[in-house]
């Protein structure tokens, strides 16, 4: 019952926006959707779609790895302490789980005959190694979710009929031109926890990737990284050492709906900076050491959401979030956070949030030395 919980899960996430994954089955509460959840949103699954229909039908083969669940196509060997992929997989397979085991290696043909399989799940192993041409079966692999291993590198020769990336918590440090070749249906990548520096992108490293979505959190990035694709919706830079964001970072990601820049070190954003992101919708930029409400929000006709929260801000002026003037802000504001700020909230005038769809909206106060 609970492999075909899984799979249904897996499917939905199909559909679903890309998340911010918080531990290994957090993938299946996808919190995205109760925060942007109009027509435009980015998704994690659009031109290439889940499974046909007739693999949900049950499966009669007989093969079923020792002491693996196997079901509706769906073989759950998890929690095993395994030291290496099992063998006699069903060549039916669409989802294989091999996560929380030992295994070190991906070898040749370890998914040998497996080119039906949809998703693959190796989060937390041990893997450090891994063949050139060890999924180089997966003709059909959509999802890949290897993070939680011992990667020093992005592995090489990945299907080219992969959508959803997901390889974060590794020791990768460097993320080389050409990687990516051929990936185009790629459109969701999660690769923070990483100790990835802004010298660690090659020039061209994302060249041919139209991704919607992009985490690169808990890193050591300074700034933004140059060169990411300008197609994305989501970039999620959090728990980086980003210390200014400066006119031009932002100048190539104009179809950005949320970015994430919280939990830096941003003492300034330089003014135009967020002009070059006309359809952004959420931004987040709590705890950070920003003195003042950065400039450009009342331009941004579909804001909805700014998270502003323990900074240093000791100030807000009356025309920091709104646009002079009605009928110019297309999207009102559902949520603005500024609490943990040293603001004197009862001198902030009340027509400072006459664009706010309701007062309990904005979250003040709070604030300690």
């Amino acid at each position: 019952m609970r492999s075909l919980w899984f799979l249904m899960a897996l499917l939905a996430l199909s559909q679903a926006l890309p998340f911010e994954q918080k531990g290994f089955w957090d993938f299946t509460l996808d919190d995205s959707l109760l925060m942007m959840n109009d027509e435009e949103a980015s998704g994690a699954g659009t031109a290439s779609g889940a499974p046909d229909l007739d693999s949900l039908t049950p499966t009669f083969s007989a093969m079923c790895p020792f002491g693996c669940h196997c079901h509706l196509r769906v073989v759950q060997c998890s929690d095993l302490g395994l030291k290496t992929v099992p063998k006699e997989i069903s060549p039916d397979t669409t989802l294989l789980d091999l996560q929380n085991n030992d295994i070190t290696e991906l070898r040749k043909d370890d998914f040998k005959g497996l080119q039906h399989l949809y998703a693959l799940v190796l989060v937390n192993n041990k893997i450090n190694k891994i063949h050139e041409k060890a999924f180089s079966p997966l003709r059909k692999l959509q999802k890949l979710y290897i993070s939680k291993n011992h990667l020093v590198e992005i592995p090489p020769n990945l299907p080219s009929s992969l959508v959803e990336l997901r390889i974060h918590d590794n020791r990768i440090r460097k993320v080389p031109k050409g990687v990516f070749s051929g990936l185009r249906n790629m459109n969701c990548i999660e690769m923070g926890g990483n100790p990835l520096e802004n010298s660690g992108f090659e020039p061209g490293a994302f060249d041919g990737l139209k991704l919607n979505y992009l985490r690169i959190s808990e890193a050591k990035l300074t700034g933004v990284p140059k060169d990411l694709p300008e197609t994305l919706n989501e970039l999620h830079l959090d728990h980086n050492k980003i210390q200014a964001i400066e006119l031009e970072d932002l100048l190539r990601y104009s179809k950005l709906y949320r970015l994430g820049l919280g939990h830096n070190q941003i003492r300034m954003m330089e003014n135009g900076s967020l002009s070059f992101l006309p359809t952004l919708r959420e931004l987040h930029l709590d705890n950070n050491k920003l003195s003042r409400v950065p400039a450009g929000l009342p331009d941004l006709k579909l804001l909805q959401v700014v998270y502003l929260h323990s900074n240093n801000i000791t100030k807000v002026g009356v025309n920091d979030f709104c646009p002079v003037g009605f009928g110019v802000k297309r999207a009102y504001y559902n949520g603005i956070s500024l609490f943990n700020n040293p603001v004197p909230y009862w001198e902030v005038q009340p027509a400072t949030f006459r664009c706010v769809t309701d007062r309990l909206a904005i979250q003040f106060g709070n604030y300690k030395k």
